[in-house]
C-alpha cells in the first residue's frame, strides 16, 4: 500500500508553482516526456490519443470546407528562404541547418561527421512551409482555371528554441500547415477569415476553450503576411496563448518565387495566398485552461476515453460477479457507440488507487460498482470535472451517461468563459495599465493607435504584448492609452506565453 502512494499520483499544487503544476501533470497523467535530444519530447499514447481525436476532428473540418491534403518535403534548400528575405527574418535565428549527408569513423574509432560529404547547397529542417510549397506552386499554376488551391498538410516542424517546454514550446513539434491560393486579395481574405472560424469553431466546441478573436497587431503579425488573424485564450495563472492562427499573406510569394497566372481577361496577374495552422501546443493549452490539483481534466468530445469502470470487491466471489457485470455493461455500450469505455481490471491495486490514477489522467466520467451496487441494480458516476458521484440505476444508464458527458462539456466551457471574463479589464491610461498588469494580470482591452515602435516598449516595460485587434468590436473613438490620439482601435494586451 506505501508503494500506492507514492509521489507518482502526487502534483504540486498550482497555487504553489504554476510552472511546476504543469510539468507534473504531463509527467504523472502520462502525456509526454522527455527524450535523449534536448527540446524534443516523446509524446506518450495517452497524448497521442488526444492529438489523434484533434486530428480527426479538424481534418474532417478542412475537407468539408473543400481543401485536400498533399504532403511536402522535410528538406528545404537555403536558396529557397533567400528568395523572401522578410519572411525568414522571423525564423532564421531557429533553423536548423543540414550541412552534411554522411558520417564516418575517424583514428579513434569515434563517429564524426564526414569532411568530404558536405551538401552542394545547405538543406533547412522545415521552420514552416511556404517556401517549398510556393516553389510548386509555381508549375502547378499558369492560367485562372488553376485556381483556387486548397491544400492541407500534416507535418512536424523544427525551431531550434532555446526555452523549451512540452507542448508549449519545443524544438519538434506536430502541426497541420494549410497553403491556398486565389485569384484575388478578397477571396484570400475570405479564406483566411473563413479558417480562423473553423478554428474557433472547433476549439470552443470540441475543447470547450473560450476564445478571444482577432486580427494581429503589426508589430504580432506573421513575417510577410497582409493580415495575421488569430484566437487566444486565457490560462489559469491569467497568461494568453495564442490557440490557431491564419494568415492572408497577399502577393508575398507569389512575387518572390515569380509565379503569375493568365487571367479570363488575358492579363499576367499574381496569384494570393494564404496560410493557416494549430499545433500540439493545443494539447498544453487543454491542461492549463481545465486542469486542476487533482490532475488533468479532459474535455468529453476529445478525450480517447471517456467512462471507465473500477471494479470494486474483497473477495474472489465478488470479483466474479462485479466483473461479469462490468463486461455485460460493456458489450451493450459498444452495440451503442455513442462513448468510449473501457474497465479496470488491473491486478493487486486497490480502487482508492484506481480512483486517483483516472482522476489525475483526466477521464471525464468514472464507474464505480461492487457487490451493494449489483444487488441493488445501481452504479455510481463520479464526474472528473465537479468530483460529484451519482447514483444511477443500470436500466438508465444508456442514456444518463451522454447527458452527463455532455454536461461536463459545457459546465468546463462555461468555468472558463467565466474565468476569461472576471480577469478581463478596462483601462484608458498607461499608468493604469502598468499598475494592473502588476497587481491583477489578466486580458486588458485598450484603446491603442501606437507604432509597432511604441509596441516594443509596453512590452520592455512591462511583459506585455499585443495579443489581438478583437474582431467585431464596435466602439466610440477614444484616446489611446499609450500616445494619447483619438482612435477607434481597441487592442487586447497581456502577458503571453
Amino acid at each position: 500500500m506505501a508503494k500506492e502512494k507514492s509521489d507518482l499520483l502526487k502534483i504540486t499544487k498550482q497555487e504553489e508553482d504554476y510552472s511546476r503544476w504543469y510539468l507534473d501533470i504531463v509527467d504523472r497523467a502520462k502525456l509526454a516526456e522527455e527524450s535523449g535530444v534536448r527540446g524534443c519530447m516523446i509524446i506518450r499514447p495517452e497524448g497521442f490519443a488526444i492529438w489523434e481525436n484533434m486530428q480527426q476532428t479538424l481534418d474532417k473540418m478542412f475537407k468539408d470546407t473543400g481543401h485536400s491534403n498533399a504532403y511536402f518535403p522535410l528538406f528545404i534548400p537555403v536558396s529557397y528562404f533567400s528568395k523572401e528575405a522578410k519572411h525568414v527574418s522571423g525564423f532564421a535565428k531557429e533553423c536548423a541547418v543540414v550541412t552534411h549527408h554522411r558520417l564516418t569513423t575517424n583514428e579513434s574509432g569515434e563517429i564524426v561527421v564526414d569532411p568530404e560529404a558536405e551538401l552542394g547547397e545547405p538543406l533547412v529542417v522545415r521552420p514552416t512551409s511556404e517556401t517549398i510549397i510556393w516553389s510548386a506552386y509555381r508549375k502547378w499554376i499558369q492560367s485562372y482555371r488553376d485556381l483556387p488551391i486548397l491544400l492541407n498538410q500534416w507535418v512536424n516542424v523544427c525551431r531550434w528554441e532555446l526555452r523549451t517546454r512540452p507542448f508549449l514550446r519545443t524544438t519538434e513539434f506536430l502541426w497541420q500547415e494549410g497553403h491556398t491560393a486565389h485569384a484575388t486579395f478578397a477571396e484570400a481574405e475570405a479564406e483566411s477569415q473563413q479558417m480562423l472560424e473553423v478554428y474557433k469553431t472547433f476549439v470552443q466546441d470540441y475543447l470547450a476553450i473560450p476564445v478571444l478573436a482577432g486580427r494581429k497587431t503589426e508589430n504580432e503579425k506573421f513575417p510577410g503576411a497582409e493580415h495575421t488573424y488569430t484566437i487566444e485564450t486565457m490560462t489559469q495563472d491569467k497568461r494568453a496563448i495564442q490557440v490557431a492562427t491564419s494568415h492572408n499573406l497577399g502577393t508575398t510569394f507569389a512575387k518572390a518565387f515569380d509565379v503569375t497566372y493568365l487571367s479570363a481577361e488575358g492579363t499576367q496577374e499574381y496569384p494570393f495566398a494564404t496560410s493557416w495552422g494549430i499545433t500540439t501546443r493545443l494539447i498544453g493549452t487543454l491542461i492549463m485552461v481545465h486542469s486542476d490539483n487533482q490532475g488533468f481534466v479532459c474535455p468529453p468530445r476529445i478525450a480517447p476515453l471517456q467512462v471507465v469502470g473500477v471494479p470494486i470487491f474483497r473477495k474472489e466471489a465478488e470479483k466474479e460477479n462485479v466483473l461479469a457485470k462490468f463486461q455485460e455493461l460493456q458489450a451493450e455500450f459498444k452495440t451503442l457507440d455513442k462513448f468510449s469505455f473501457k474497465v479496470d481490471e488491473r491486478e493487486n491495486l486497490s480502487p482508492g488507487f484506481k480512483f486517483n490514477d483516472w482522476e489525475l489522467k483526466g477521464i471525464p466520467l468514472r464507474m464505480e460498482m461492487g457487490p451493494r451496487d449489483l444487488q441493488n441494480g445501481n452504479v455510481v458516476l463520479v464526474r472528473r470535472d465537479t468530483g460529484e458521484k451519482i447514483i444511477v440505476p443500470q436500466s438508465e444508464l444508456k442514456s444518463k451517461i451522454p447527458e452527463l458527458l455532455e454536461d461536463i462539456q459545457t459546465s468546463l466551457f462555461q468555468k472558463a468563459q467565466e474565468f476569461q471574463g472576471q480577469n478581463t479589464y478596462s483601462v484608458s491610461t498607461y499608468e493604469e495599465f502598468k499598475t494592473g498588469i502588476e497587481t491583477k494580470p489578466g486580458f486588458y482591452l485598450v484603446y491603442f493607435d501606437g507604432s509597432p515602435e511604441d509596441e516594443e516598449t509596453i512590452q520592455e516595460e512591462t511583459k506585455a504584448t499585443g495579443r489581438c485587434i478583437p474582431l467585431g468590436e464596435t466602439s466610440k473613438p477614444g484616446k489611446c492609452f499609450y500616445t494619447g490620439k483619438q482612435t477607434n482601435q481597441q487592442v487586447v494586451f497581456a502577458r503571453a506565453y
